[in-house]
């Protein structure tokens, strides 16, 4: 039997720095497995659905394979598992509109989902699997996290409502933290850039539990209802497809994140705004990600921690900042160092005036750094987070 850790030098594709827990920027193929619970009854109907489903997966870019598997103890359980040659076309197409098209005719059939994602890191196989290593690039060493798991749901308002939104998501009471044993809301941020909000959670234990534990929640209920008349978007939270195609819109999943050795508690958090070009969201953030991890390794660079999220062209990136924004160097804190990469890929400049234009490379930067912050609109901590 050949074992891939022999051969990790050969499928070697960037050295992962110890700093980064979290990035789907480093080659290695993906693994995706989807836990699904299947209405009694509709097991058959669910396998049509399937295999519709499965004719068109496979003419996206960047599959390889899936498997279909139904449970030998539980007819209602299903898994299906796919290969993907990294994860920045998986991401690309689970959070297109046409995914949510494609999916459409599994809804009436499934009770619940639930989704796992997977680096590659290590592998075994004979022969056939030997003779294909070097095109099967895997992860070169474990990440190491803190046990943090960090998500983000991005919606718009209607033009003109910003303010009474801003006072509605300000003003709430903060839920329950302990969601069981062994999950617990850590951090809710909540920031506003115009009339697009941003809400970023931490999490310690399992993302879904918290999310549902969240939903249920009176206060947080009263909030999502009182903002439903100002949503560009229309939901109603009442009806379950309703609510999950909405969620589903909304999710902005975090897709690097690098902490600094040096650290701060007394570090403020901010968020920046990154419009991306059409089809250009997934580059800006990979370009953020990398200026993020070189930025890890100096001790000058004030930002102490950064998390990218993106889906589709909407980048975001959370950053702590020690001494706080405003005294930051504008090319550190904004993270990008290059005004024609930025016009390139960014509509952050397209608006702007012929002094912005002939300004020098510093005083641009600052003004892109203006561009980009987002309003604070509240940040909690829970206790003992």
């Amino acid at each position: 039997m050949t074992t891939t850790s022999e051969r990790v030098a050969g499928s070697r594709t960037r050295q992962a720095s110890q700093r980064v827990s979290q990035s789907v920027f480093d080659g290695s193929r993906l693994r995706v497995v989807l836990l699904v619970d299947v209405y009694d009854g509709a097991q058959q109907q669910f396998l049509e659905a399937y295999e519709q489903l499965c004719n068109q997966v496979a003419s996206v870019p960047g599959h390889v394979s899936d498997q279909l598997c139904q449970s030998i103890e539980n007819p209602s359980q299903w898994l299906i598992t796919s290969e993907w040659e990294s994860a920045p076309p998986f991401l690309a197409w689970v959070n297109s509109e046409e995914h949510v098209r494609m999916v459409e005719p599994l809804h009436s059939c499934v009770r619940d989902t639930r989704s796992l994602r997977f680096h590659v890191v290590r592998e075994t196989g004979g022969p056939a699997a030997a003779a294909d290593a070097g095109k099967r690039r895997l992860q070169t060493s474990p990440r190491i996290g803190d046990g943090m798991i960090r998500h983000a749901l991005t919606f718009t308002v209607k033009p003109g409502s910003e303010e009474i939104v801003a006072k509605i998501l300000a003003d709430y009471a903060s839920p329950e933290p302990q969601v069981d044993d062994t999950t617990r809301l850590c951090r809710t941020s909540l920031f506003m850039h115009g009339n697009r909000v941003v809400r970023a959670i931490e999490v310690r234990g399992d993302l879904l539990s918290a999310l549902r534990h969240v939903s249920r929640q009176p206060e947080v209920r009263a909030v999502e209802e009182a903002i439903n008349p100002h949503l560009e978007q229309d939901r109603d939270l009442n009806d379950p497809e309703s609510a999950r195609v909405f969620f589903t819109r909304a999710a902005l999943p975090a897709v690097h994140h690098v902490t600094a050795d040096r650290q701060d508690a007394q570090a403020e958090r901010y968020a920046l705004y990154y419009p991306a070009r059409p089809d250009r969201g997934m580059k800006l953030a990979e370009l953020l990600a990398r200026q993020d991890e070189a930025a890890a390794d100096d001790a000058r660079n004030p930002v102490l921690r950064s998390t990218i999220f993106q889906r589709d062209d909407v980048v975001v990136r959370l950053v702590d900042v020690r001494g706080g924004l405003d005294a930051a160097d504008p090319v550190q804190a904004f993270g990008l160092s290059d005004p024609k990469q930025v016009a390139e890929l960014t509509t952050l400049l397209d608006d702007a005036d012929d002094a912005d234009r002939s300004a020098s490379k510093d005083a641009r930067l600052a003004r892109l750094l203006e561009l980009a912050r987002m309003d604070l609109v509240t940040d909690r901590r829970s206790p003992e987070a």
